[in-house]
């Protein structure tokens, strides 16, 4: 493991998934080989087949690397990758001192100042660094980056943040910052697709045709991103998980947990949690988080018309 002005560090991804694939590709385009490991079984190999390296063990993946880039769920899991599961090391007991994890997850921006402390204790620097943009964005290196670290984790990260994301923006110079931001861009993304939902499904009850509905709000005052991306999901009958309903469940909860905290009221979010709290008991927690739209009554949803590009 090396990391002179001449040669690149050597970057590891643990999580393979929806946002974390892309990346990789993302880093791999840049000149990186990228160590990468999966739980799911033969997901590492099959990226490394393109070049890379897939690693069997999360240790490892941490005695290998410089630099560890984590793109899993939540906190449990990011708990999980750098410390273990109680049976299995995680990475951290093999990371070199001086050496730099990264989290993108969407966790308590209070347990991320925390975990700063923890892996400081052990001298591996910290980059508190949670992801937004899709999966298309992700795999075009086009995706935003909310990231808050010490002087000394963003020179550990060189140009390597930027090999995966379009904006890196620089939050705060230790830990916390770039995860509160992320929360208050959940609180948006969850209530404006529930919005869209409830949008969509009165004009569905109203009787209004929904691809001309979808039109003219796209090219209104109304639109959002999220109506414009998740209603064409409805318009399709199409509700893969690109992100489930489950992951709002989440997210919407850490939102009201940060406000909860210093006494702070978010009606707007504590509905929308509610709806999507009610989507996943209802039996769509793993649909697409457009399918929250199916908690209201009396609608007639369009019905498949295949995959959403």
């Amino acid at each position: 493991m090396t990391d002179t002005p001449n040669t690149p560090p050597v970057v590891g991804l643990v999580g393979l998934g929806a946002m974390g694939s892309g990346m990789a590709q993302s880093l791999r385009r840049a000149g990186h080989a990228p160590h990468v490991f999966d739980v799911r079984p033969g997901v590492a190999e099959a990226f490394a087949r393109d070049g890379g390296t897939a690693c069997d063990t999360l240790a490892t993946l941490g005695a290998q690397c410089d630099i560890v880039v984590s793109v899993v769920v939540n906190a449990a899991q990011t708990e999980s990758v750098l410390f273990g599961d109680g049976t299995t090391p995680g990475c951290a007991a093999s990371m070199k001192p001086g050496s730099l994890f990264v989290m993108c997850s969407t966790v308590d921006p209070n347990w991320s100042v925390a975990l700063e402390a923890r892996l400081a204790a052990q001298g591996i620097l910290y980059l508190d660094a949670p992801i937004s943009g899709g999966a298309a964005k992700a795999a075009s290196g086009q995706m935003t980056m909310m990231t808050a670290g010490t002087p000394a984790a963003y020179a550990k990260a060189g140009g390597m943040l930027d090999a995966m994301a379009a904006k890196v923006y620089r939050l705060g110079d230790s830990a916390g910052a770039g995860s509160k931001v992320k929360v208050i861009n959940q609180l948006l993304a969850g209530v404006h697709i529930a919005a869209a939902a409830e949008a969509m499904a009165l004009g569905l009850r109203e009787g209004v045709d929904p691809d001309a509905l979808y039109e003219v709000i796209t090219h209104s005052a109304g639109n959002s991103w999220m109506f414009e991306n998740r209603m064409a999901h409805v318009l399709a009958g199409d509700y893969t998980p690109l992100s489930a309903v489950d992951i709002f469940v989440k997210d919407l909860g850490l939102v009201l947990d940060v406000a909860r905290a210093s006494k702070f009221p978010l009606p707007l979010s504590s509905t929308a949690h509610q709806m999507f709290m009610q989507a996943s008991t209802a039996g769509f927690a793993r649909e697409d988080d457009s399918a929250v739209i199916k908690i209201f009554p009396g609608i007639e949803l369009p019905a498949a018309k295949g995959k959403t590009p």
